[in-house]
Formats: structure tokens, sequence, C-alpha cells
């Protein structure tokens, strides 16, 4: 890197090169969408809507796994040196998941490309939270769930593009997974010149390297005050004993704890992945032929890009509450109108285009408000010491509930239709509601060291209350 590039030129070197962690989440999430018709033919792996949904699923499974595991592994080895090895373990997994010759190695590789993909999701934010200026943390951080959906579009377009030259080779799907690889390349080698996180090395006792650090991604200005602020932090810390699970016994801890669960679940029982992972065959159950499907289905990706265009420029203009709610009811609305629209419209021309037309709608409310909230809260609502435990264990049932609403899904589809299937997921939204409405902060404007005091206050509030109760 030139010893004179100015901050906010580094900075964005270090979105552009990190984010390629969300890049392959999104894409190797989105690509089953599109592989699955062609990888269930009986040519080729001949699965039932059982093995589908444990095909799609044992990534998520995987990442639930790789969530937990990745935040301790980040907060021993530093949040770079872990990207780095996700990036290896996503291309190592791409190879098995391209050339598996039967189902039980297909889901073994497709469960470690779970764990890349887990461990990225909570990596990579964390990294870009403590990277940024509080200033611009929100717009930083959501610069990841941005390259999550570009991915995600990238399989859409790839996949129809494939299909459709396809000239029924079913074996496409191998071709539609293996350029995953591309991307894990990039990731590599575009992290090894990029700095480790300033906060991550002050914990690790490591001051002049934070130090040098702070003073390429900060102007000149600011870099001792931050340098000052994250030092007091991390030597209040130091007189903690290391982060364990006894710590999520600390009443204030344990509700930080509660909300990172509660958002993770929030973004999840909408049913989006259903759509990301089975808009494909949704389509085709709505009415379209595959090919068709495979096309009408990149309006989905586009959708979801342009409104996390539109959610990271809302993130500086109201609140993160604000935005959960508006993103809640809007989603709420379309599973409705999916829900009503094919028992209306059963059997009829329209109800394929009806049903593309309301995914659209959903996913401009999910991605645009719902998705950009839920990650930068993840990555700001824990304090430094408990983050990569804490964030760790939220996005791990995050996955999990990710994880049963696809494997479930497929099953639930056959079983007793599109309408009951997203009947159920609206009335998971209306729970939804409720929880942001009545539990969750504002956190906007704040820098992690004062969310951390507004917690610890707040619960001492609460303990203060009740002794004068007494």
């Amino acid at each position: 890197m030139k010893k004179n590039m100015t901050p906010r030129k580094f900075l964005f070197i270090i979105i552009a090169c990190s984010t390629f962690g969300g890049l392959l989440f999104g894409y190797d999430t989105g690509v089953i969408n599109g592989a699955l018709p062609y990888m269930s033919e009986e040519s080729q792996l001949n699965l039932t809507p059982f093995l589908e949904g444990l095909v799609t699923s044992s990534l998520l499974f995987g990442a639930a796994i790789g969530a937990i595991v990745g935040g301790r592994v980040s907060d021993g080895f530093g949040r770079k040196k872990t990207i780095i090895f996700l990036a290896v373990l996503f291309f190592i997994a791409t190879l098995g998941v391209s050339f598996a010759p039967s189902v039980t190695i297909m889901i073994i590789f497709r469960f470690l490309l779970g764990l890349a993909v887990g461990g990225a999701s909570v990596t990579v934010p964390t990294y870009l939270a403590e990277m940024a200026p509080s200033e611009s943390r929100g717009r930083m951080v959501t610069q990841n769930e941005l390259m999550i959906v570009t991915g995600q579009l990238l399989a859409f377009t790839i996949n129809a593009v494939l299909g459709n030259m396809s000239e029924g080779n079913d074996g496409i799907w191998r071709l539609m997974l293996l350029i995953a690889a591309v991307p894990a390349v990039v990731l590599f080698f575009g992290m090894l010149p990029l700095p480790e996180s300033p906060r991550w090395l002050m914990k690790n006792e490591k001051k002049d390297q934070a130090l040098g650090v702070l003073d390429k991604i900060r102007e000149k200005s600011k870099v001792r005050g931050e340098y000052n602020q994250i030092d007091a932090t991390v030597i209040l810390e130091e007189k903690m004993d290391k982060a364990t699970y006894k710590d999520l016994t600390v009443p204030w801890v344990r509700h930080i704890l509660f909300l990172g669960i509660g958002i993770a679940i929030v973004q999840q029982i909408t049913g989006v992945n259903s759509i990301m992972y089975y808009g494909t065959v949704i389509l085709r159950d709505a009415g379209f032929s595959t090919n068709a499907a495979l096309t009408a289905n990149i309006s989905n990706g586009v959708i979801s890009v342009l409104a996390t265009f539109v959610g990271i420029w809302l993130l500086g203009k109201v609140g993160r509450k604000p935005m959960l709610l508006v993103g809640q009811a809007g989603t709420l609305t379309a599973l409705l109108l999916i829900g009503i629209s094919s028992l209306v419209l059963e059997g009829t021309a329209a109800l394929p285009y009806v049903v593309i037309s309301l995914t659209v709608m959903f996913l401009g409310f999910q991605q645009g408000a719902i998705s950009p909230v839920t990650w930068l809260m993840l990555a700001e609502i824990f304090p430094l010491r408990l983050r990569g435990l804490g964030m760790g264990l939220s996005v791990f049932v995050l996955w999990m509930v990710n994880f049963g609403v696809s494997f479930v899904f497929p099953i639930l589809l056959a079983g007793i239709g599109l309408s009951s299937t997203f009947f159920i997921f609206a009335a998971l939204g209306v729970l939804a509601i409720a929880f942001v409405a009545k539990f969750l902060p504002e956190t906007k404007g704040k820098t992690l060291e004062e969310i951390e005091s507004y917690f610890k206050k707040r619960e001492n509030q609460k303990e203060n209350i009740k002794t004068k109760a007494l």
C-alpha cells in the first residue's frame, strides 16, 4: 500500500477487498436457487423434496457452526488471518461441491462451504465495524450486505445465462457452482496486504501496531483521541477474566445476547431465504417453465441490490428501530398477498407474474430495511471483549433458524402448498414486529464504547429500582 494514501482511499480498499467474503456468502447461498432443478434430475443426483431440503440446508447447518467457531477464532488469531483462512476454505469446498459424484459427497462439501459462509458472516462485519469511524460505521458495515446481495444477483444471472444456454445439459449445475472459486482467490490475495483491526491489536497488547493502523485509516486530528478511547476500554476490560460462556450470566451481557438472538431470529422468520434459495422452484410451482423461472428470478436479485443501496442511504438518515418496523410491516403485507393470490389465482396464467411481483416487493422491504439493520446491529451491540463470542452465538442462532426454514420449505411446499406455507411466514412476521417494538433499543449515532456504556447503565438503573422497591 502507498504510504501517502489518504485514510478515505485506504478505507475504500479495505471495504473492497474484505467484502469479497460477503460476495462469496451471497453467491454460494444464491447459486443453489438455479442449480437445484438440474441437480435434482434423475440423470444427476436424483433429489427428492427431502434431499433437496437436505442439500440446501446442509450449507446452512455448516454456517451455524462456522459462525460460532469463527467468532472465537477471530478473537484468538485476528480478524484478518481468519478471513484469509476462510478464503482458502471457500476455494477447497467450492471444488468439492462442483465435482461431487454423489449426494453424500455433495452434502459433506456443502457443509464445509457453510463453515466458510458462517465464519465470513461473523468476521467480515466485525472487521469492518472495528475499522470504521463511528460516523460512517453504518455505511461501511452495510457495504458487506450490499456485496452479499450482489453475490446473489450474480448467482441468479449466471444461473439464467448458463441454464438457457445449456440446451438440455443437466450437468450445467456443476459449472454454476464452480464459478465461486474466482472470488475466493480474489479474497485471499486481496486480504494479504491489509492491516489487522486496531481494536484487536490493542486488545492483544500490540499498541504500536494499532497506532500505526489508526494513522492510516483516520484523519491526523482524530488518531490520538480514538487511540485513547480504545486503550481506556481495553484497560477496563483487562481487569476482567477472558470472555467465556460464564460471562453470559452477567445480567447486562445476557440482555445484549437476548437482543442479538432476537434480531437474528427476526431476520430469518420472514422466510426471506425460502425465496433466495428456492425462488426458481417457487416460480415453477406458480406456473413458469424452468428457463422462464431462472430468467424471472433475476428480478429478485436486482431488487435486492437496489434495495440495499436504499437501505445504506437510509441508515444515515433514520434510526435502526424505525427501519426494522417498516421493513417487517412491508414483508408481512407481501407474504399475506402471496398466500391470498396463490389461493384466488390458482391455475391461472396470471399467477406466476403476480407471485414474482410480490416477491420483488417482499425483497424490497427485506433487503432495504431488515437485513442491513440486522447485520449492523449484530456488529455493534456487543462489547469488545465479548464481540466474537456474542456475535458468534447470535449468528449461530440466525443460521440455525435459516437451516430449519430452508430444510422444511420444500417439504411444506410439496405437502400443504404455496399459500399455506406463506401464511405461516406471515404469522411469524407478526411476532417479529412485536419483538422489535417492545425490546429493541436505538444505537444510531453512538460509538461502540458508548453503546456498551448504555447497556451497563441500563442494568444499573434496573438494579437501583429493585433495591428501592425492597
